[in-house]
């Protein structure tokens, strides 16, 4: 703990009082910092992590901040020398309010309204300990198939985590996407890694969102993330159709938006995920 005492104390150029270990989080090791003068920081590091995951998630982090629609930590510090660390602003936490759900709701649909140049962005980041990446696309269809199913299909393939015949129906899809994609959406600024574990409630019990893996992408994965682990009220998607309509087809779509992180937790977690995998592929190839 001294060495890593040292180490925050370089980062931040200020002495500090004590580290409190924090509990939550898969991949990174987390800390409460308190500083000589009282201040209160968030740190962690990714022990054997890529040297860019601190720096992507604090550009991902700054980049949903700018929307200025739902509370997100400050960036106070990242680093990539040695472990990756990143240290942000302490978000005291309490019971969500009675307008916490409604706020959420709205506050995402403001989130993806606030404009992006178009899918992908301009640098890969991580989903998990996963690269993600984010190379830009002229379609939607285009950016879903080759920057989010294709890479997982092929680590999969790789780790022999899908059968011959599933990854075979997974290719055709990927070859298939505009048939199954619905209309052109407008860019919206996604948080990409939306379930409850990523979502807090702040001092005044109202949403801030955390751990993001940020792109420009199609505003119904978010919702199709939250829809698949579930946790979210039904006044929090009510409130985001109230503000940004959804299109009556989206049920139709959720299963194939629901493909990404199913493939994702198949290649983090193992084969167990697989049948979950087919069953959702089912409605598309």
């Amino acid at each position: 703990m001294t060495s890593l005492k040292k180490r925050y104390e370089a980062l931040l150029g200020h002495s500090l009082r004590s580290l409190t270990p924090v509990s939550g989080g898969d991949i990174g090791e987390s800390v409460r910092i308190d500083l000589a003068d009282g201040t209160k920081l968030f740190a962690k590091r990714y022990p054997g992590g890529q040297s860019a995951m601190s720096s992507a998630e604090a550009e991902g982090l700054g980049w949903l901040r700018e929307a200025a629609c739902l509370r997100i930590p400050k960036v106070i510090a990242a680093s990539s020398d040695g472990e990756p660390t990143l240290i942000l602003e302490w978000i005291e936490q309490r019971a969500p309010a009675d307008k916490f759900d409604e706020a959420l709701g709205r506050g995402l649909a403001a989130l993806h309204q606030s404009g992006v140049p178009g899918f992908g962005l301009q640098r890969d980041n991580y989903i998990g300990p996963l690269l993600q990446r984010n190379q830009p696309r002229e379609s939607w269809a285009e950016f879903y198939a080759h920057e989010r199913i294709a890479p997982q299909v092929e680590l999969a393939r790789r780790s022999g985590r899908l059968s011959v015949a599933l990854e075979r129906r997974l290719e055709t899809l990927i070859d298939e996407m505009t048939e199954h994609c619905g209309p052109e959406p407008q860019p919206a600024r996604l948080h990409g890694d939306l379930w409850t574990g990523n979502v807090m409630a702040d001092a005044h019990g109202m949403p801030c969102l955390i751990d993001p893996a940020t792109y420009g992408g199609h505003p119904e994965m978010d919702l199709a993330m939250m829809k698949l682990f579930g946790g979210f009220s039904a006044r929090v998607f009510d409130a985001y159709d109230e503000a940004s309509p959804l299109a009556p087809d989206f049920d139709r779509r959720l299963a194939l938006w629901q493909l990404y992180p199913l493939l994702v937790h198949l290649n983090l977690f193992g084969s167990n995920y697989a049948a979950q995998v087919d069953r959702a592929l089912g409605q598309y190839a």
